[in-house]
């Protein structure tokens, strides 16, 4: 098994429910185990201001899937969500991307991994480096990339899981 780091965002709707029913869908595939899931994050949005705040989370998986069979079924899960690509950036049901895919690196048009902007993110780095503070990402520690970081804010949200 490979283990994986995904980014779930939502910012329509009931967004709980729609994190809860992602990682539903995750663990219902027979190739997927969610092994952890950070806390729940409440973020500004980036690139198109004129929407709600999001809601994320970061989890850990190991999964069977190969990378482009992983990214396929992340697609899979928006299209069952619901989500529409109107406005770039732009309000969605769910967004599900790979961020890490250990042993695996692509700059291709359909899957870049680490994904490409993900150090430029509190929304993704903080509950990332919640759920595994040991990863070094593009060769630099999680921590010192953190610690970098400024920008959108973030509010860490309680909520039963």
């Amino acid at each position: 098994m490979s283990k994986a780091y995904l980014g779930i965002g939502t910012n329509m709707g009931d967004k709980f429910k729609n994190i809860k029913d992602t990682l539903e869908l995750l663990n219902k595939n027979s190739k997927i185990n969610v092994t952890k899931i950070s806390s729940y994050y409440e973020t500004e949005p980036v690139g198109y201001a004129d929407q709600d705040w999001f809601l994320n989370i970061v989890c850990e998986v190991e999964t069977d899937l190969l990378p482009y069979e992983l990214l396929d079924y992340c697609a899979f899960i928006e299209h069952e969500l619901k989500r529409e690509r109107i406005i770039r950036w732009g309000p969605r049901s769910i967004d599900v991307d790979i961020l890490i895919y250990e042993g695996f690196t692509s700059t291709d048009e359909k899957l870049t991994v680490p994904h490409p902007r993900m150090t430029e993110r509190n929304f993704v780095m903080i509950p990332l480096h919640e759920i595994n503070d040991n990863l070094v990402i593009n060769g630099e520690p999680i921590k010192s990339i953190i610690d970098r970081l400024n920008g959108e804010e973030i509010r860490k949200v309680n909520h039963e899981r």
